[in-house]
Parts: structure tokens; sequence; C-alpha cells
């Protein structure tokens, strides 16, 4: 049987993992994505339409048109039995189909070679090259995830003792060993009053998607939070999907390894800026390719919940994950596009390297974050904000150090949007590369030591007495812009769906947005107007949603 490698398939080898010489042991299962029977239409002649001017088709048009022919599932169902492999589930509107099977039976199938290794503590499946098929699927399948299960994302929260400083907002604030005082921090309300979200609004008659590659949350916390900052507690439900993740909260919000701080503060922020939104936290098994693409793809065909805004506060440098990954990912957010979500993706803590300092993988060039690069993806970076009284006297970049502050930069992976192109996008530098996507979009309060106050696992942020600042992070950021957008879908009356090219083509004299002009995040400066730092700057909500209605 003649075998082409699959375009995007290539994986290298981790480098800070030991392999143990061993084959992984049992059955498990692999995803494999297929082809659209129809391609999706261009977005161009929509882009620039005002939210209350656009149709979208809904997710099961969407499903019906621009799922996968039956015909390619049973080429691959077909596939798969003379491979020793099990369906275990296909779905045309997913464009996917679900096989188990053996290391062994894999090999053969997809002529990888899959080896153990540990990683940071855990025994992980891993592979190098390429994924063979045979011709006759060659064009039919996009992409073999689940073979190989290393993590792609991690999420995008800050806790640093050592650096968090309730500095007066400065261009360039210094690492200390120790803070002199701890932050007081802020309550996502006080940020959306900051910020001037819709008072008359609160998100009423919507649906907030939350995607999480980990962790959980206790509904009596969220509760006992809730009441404490005197905000209504939001209905927050836990999404079930097949080859879905489970609520899991951790018991110690300061183990590293627990991701339980990522899920209190996406739902505790977008809860208290839009408490009258439905939240629905869809979980997923863990952080590889395959449960981050499986958790996307529950989330736009999800048609009993129907979620219209999604927060992602995940990702990972685009130079570590496959093209194919990144390729399916952002068709999914381009569905997402066409039924009218809109997706806010974080974009990283660890400023224009996208890598901390000490990381071993670390090529030492500056890396923007995916899913946040893909053009379809509204990237929301992070800014340090001194305020008073409700009101921002100052507001920065927020960078704290080397490869410590908010993502941004040109990405490797995606060309120039049209949306971007009055936008001054610089080429990308470190290395030198051509004008490409820039990242983000917008921003908004992400510096820990401007953060937020939460409650996680019995632990309070801040906690003077463990010397704990408030939460920061871009991940943040995600959650507060999702609040807003289901603020303004509500007084929209429907929903503002891809709002990347609507936001660039705002008028500077709108005041929809407040430009930051100070700062860096490494190897990019902020400047007046968009700029690799802070994208178009933090909202003033009242006048964005004057701008978009």
């Amino acid at each position: 049987m003649n075998r082409i490698a699959l375009r995007g398939s290539t994986k290298r080898r981790i480098s800070n993992a030991q392999p143990t010489g061993e084959t992984p042991s049992g059955e498990f299962n692999v995803t494999v994505m297929i082809r659209r029977r129809e391609e999706l239409p261009s977005l161009a002649e929509r882009a620039r339409l005002k939210p209350r001017e656009k149709n979208h088709m809904s997710r099961e048009q969407h499903g019906e048109r621009h799922g996968s022919d039956p015909e390619d599932l049973r080429k691959v169902e077909s596939f798969a039995a003379a491979s020793g492999l099990r369906v275990v589930r296909s779905s045309a509107a997913e464009r996917a189909v679900i096989l188990s099977g053996t290391a062994d039976a894999y090999n053969r199938a997809f002529g990888v070679e899959l080896t153990n290794y540990v990683h940071q503590g855990r025994t992980i499946r891993a592979r190098e090259g390429d994924i063979y098929l045979p011709e006759e699927l060659q064009g039919v399948v996009t992409s073999v995830t689940g073979l190989d299960n290393r993590p792609v994302a991690k999420p995008h929260f800050r806790v640093r003792r050592e650096r968090a400083q309730a500095a007066e907002a400065t261009a360039t604030p210094s690492a200390v060993a120790r803070p002199a005082g701890i932050p007081a921090g802020f309550t996502p309300a006080d940020v959306a009053t900051f910020y001037s979200f819709p008072a008359s609004l609160d998100g009423t008659g919507q649906t907030i998607a939350i995607l999480e590659l980990g962790g959980g949350f206790r509904p009596a916390e969220l509760n006992t939070y809730f009441q404490s900052i005197g905000v209504t507690a939001p209905d927050v439900t836990v999404a079930s999907y097949p080859q879905g993740g489970s609520n899991s909260p951790g018991t110690n919000a300061l183990d590293p390894q627990n991701p339980d701080v990522e899920v209190m503060l996406d739902i505790q922020v977008a809860g208290s800026v839009a408490p009258g939104a439905k939240l629905v936290v869809y979980f997923a098994p863990d952080a590889s390719d395959q449960s981050f693409l499986g958790v996307m793809n529950a989330i736009i065909n999800d048609a009993a919940n129907s979620p219209f805004i999604v927060s992602i506060s995940w990702g990972g440098p685009e130079s570590g994950a496959t093209s194919q990954f990144q390729t399916e990912f952002d068709q999914l957010l381009q569905s997402a596009a066409h039924v009218g979500v809109t997706v806010c993706v974080a974009a990283g803590d660890n400023g224009s390297a996208d890598f901390a300092a000490d990381d071993l993988n670390w090529d030492g060039n500056a890396h923007v974050d995916f899913p946040a690069s893909s053009p379809f993806a509204l990237a929301c970076g992070g800014t340090q904000v001194a305020a008073a009284s409700g009101v921002i006297s100052n507001e920065v970049v927020w960078h704290d150090g080397q490869n410590d502050g908010t993502g941004g930069g040109v990405s490797s992976a995606f060309p120039l949007p049209a949306y971007q192109s009055n936008a001054n996008v610089p080429p990308k530098v470190d290395p030198a590369g051509p004008v490409m996507r820039g990242v983000p979009d917008v921003a908004g309060d992400a510096a820990p030591g401007s953060g937020y106050r939460i409650l996680c696992d019995d632990q309070s942020f801040p906690d003077s007495s463990a010397g704990l600042p408030p939460v920061g992070g871009t991940s943040a950021v995600a959650p507060l812009w999702a609040g807003l957008v289901a603020r303004v879908n509500q007084g929209l009356g429907k929903p503002g769906g891809y709002l990347n090219p609507l936001l660039y083509n705002i008028p500077a004299t709108s005041g929809a947005f407040r430009d930051i002009t100070q700062g860096n995040n490494g190897d990019y400066s902020a400047g007046t107007g968009w700029d690799p730092c802070t994208g178009l700057g933090s909202p003033n909500g009242e006048n964005l949603f004057k701008a978009l209605s």
C-alpha cells in the first residue's frame, strides 16, 4: 500500500523529556478530522456590516452544509476496520471520526512509532516525524490527533510574589526581590467600572462558553465569592459532550500543577462583569492538541446551550504545535465566525518571547501565542493600571521583566488579515520576517500588581499573610472581554459575532478605546494607535457599544 505523509503533521522530539523505551500500553482514542463537503464562504463581504445588519447561519445549517460528506466518513471507517481499529464515534457535523486501538495498531495504520516519555513528572505518549496515510485518504483527512498527547497549551494566569508591585502603573516597572507591600487588587466589577462597561446591561439572555483544559470549581465556593463582592451569582453549569473532560477541582491553589486558579479566575471575572449571562464550562480531558480541538468543536456544534461568546485563557507558542493543529483550529474559529460566535483568547504572559526565560525549549527568539494568533480570534493583551474611586489615572503595557508580561508581536504562521491593512503592523523581529498577523487586537488589566481578587480552593488572592498578590495574566482579559461582549450582544439584540473587522474600522474619535502608548513587552513597544503590545487598546465599554450600534 502506497502511503503519503499527511501535510503539517511533523512533530519534533521533546527536548526536555526522557524516553522510557516503552511502547504505550492499552487502548486509547485518536481523532481523525475530515475535509468539509462544501468550503466556507468568504467573510469579506459581511466583515464590516454592523452586528444588527448581519444574519448568521445556524449551527444546524453549518453542520449540514459545511460538515463532512458521509462518503468520506465511510472511507475513514473502512480504513480503520482494515487496520484493526474500532470506530468509537463518527460525526459528519463535526467532521470527526474517533478511533480506539492499541499503540501497535496505530503504528501500523499511520506509519508512526509511538514511545512513552517522562515529562515534568508524568508519562506521555509522543512521536517524531510525520503521520502517513494511504493514497485514497489524501485530501480527505485534514488532521490526525491523539497519537501524541504532549501538552500544546498552558493556562495564562500569573501569580508572582516577587514581582507583583502596587506600582503607579509606571512604563517600565522593575522586578524586586520582594514587594514592599501586597497590592490590594480589584474586583472584576471594579475593573468593569474603570472601563465604563454599559451600566444598563448585565449580559441577560447571553451564554458564554468558558473553555478549560483541566482543573475545576466548587459551586459553593463560587457562591461565597460572588456574595463577598456583592454580585448576584450567575448561572454556571458544566457542559457534557462526547470525549469531554470533567469538573475536577484540586485542593491546593498554590500547587503549580493545579489549574483551578485558571478555572476560578475565568468564571469569577466573566460572571462578575456579566452576572445576567449563563456561563457554560467545557472541560477537556487534557491540554493535548486532540483535546483542544475536540472541546472547541463541541462548543461550535452545541445547539443545546448555543453559546455566542467563548473565553479561552489557554495557549502556547506558535512554534510548539504542528501546522495541522493550527490549521484545523483556525478552521474551527472560521466556523465560529460564520455562526455568529465571538472568540476571546488570551495573548500570553511571557512577553514577546512567549516562553519562560528558563524554558529549555526557548530558542531566544520572539513568538506569538496560538490560538490568539489566528486572524479569527479576538486576541486579548494585558496592561497595568493605576486607579482610584472608579477612575483610571494611568495605564501602561504590563511588563514585569524579561519574558514576564503581556504576549504580543507578529505571527509566523498567519498572513496579515485585511482588517489590519491600515494598522501599521511592523515586520516580525528577532528573527526578522515579513509583516504578518499582528497580536493582540485589544487589551485590559492583567498585571498582578493591579490584578484581580479571587477565591480558589479556600485560598484568597490577595493574601498578605501568605505574601500572595492578586491574580493577573491575560487569562483575566479574555473573560473580561467575553463579559463585555455579552453586555454588548444583549444591547444589540443579536450576536456580534466576528468583531475584529468592525473594531479596526471604528474611528479613533469615537473614544471606544483607551490608547496605551507607554511601555513594552520585550521586543515590541507601545505607540499611538495599534501596537504589538496592547493592540487597539483597552475598552471604553459605553462608547464601544455605541460604535457597534
